[in-house]
């Protein structure tokens, strides 16, 4: 009798771990179906914070804003500004060496935009800048107001 205890326990615990192991197996295999979210909107907007001079996140941040333009789903469907303050004041520095990159964003449609807070804290005068470029009083503010409006934040 009790070696047929054990051996019901032996065949329940190896029917539970198939059980959970086809479990497991069905939702990987779901999980490499996902192809990523649908856009159910019509339109979508993001605003993409850069307060940081490090050149990998500069790079980062420029990398970000290309690779949402270039997504298939996105297409003609968003509204791209970035705002730089703090730190990332120093990108838009004429002799950043980003003219081009910033230049290319603006081709693409991403409105581009400087804190004057952070020009005034770090006694920055504007023909210090790219001519090219907008501004906001506070790039605080510009998420604040952004985020109200419904826009996504972006932190690269």
């Amino acid at each position: 009798m009790k070696q047929i205890i054990i051996l019901c326990s032996i065949i329940f615990m190896c029917a539970t771990q198939l059980s959970h192991a086809q479990s497991i197996d069905k939702k990987l295999m779901e999980n490499a179906k996902f192809s990523g979210a649908d856009t159910h909107n019509q339109h979508y907007k993001a605003i993409y914070q850069l307060d940081s001079n490090n050149p990998d996140v500069v790079k980062k941040a420029f990398r970000n804003i290309k690779n949402v333009l270039n997504d298939p789903r996105l297409k003609g469907k968003i509204d791209l500004e970035l705002i730089t303050f703090s730190g990332g004041t120093e990108v838009m520095l004429k002799d950043s060496g980003y003219a081009d990159a910033l230049k290319e964003l603006i081709d693409k449609g991403v409105i581009v935009a400087q804190c004057s807070n952070s020009l005034q804290e770090r006694s920055l005068k504007k023909d210090q800048l790219y001519d090219f470029i907008g501004y906001v009083p506070s790039g605080n503010g510009e998420l604040v107001i952004r985020a109200s409006e419904g826009w996504v934040i972006v932190k690269p």
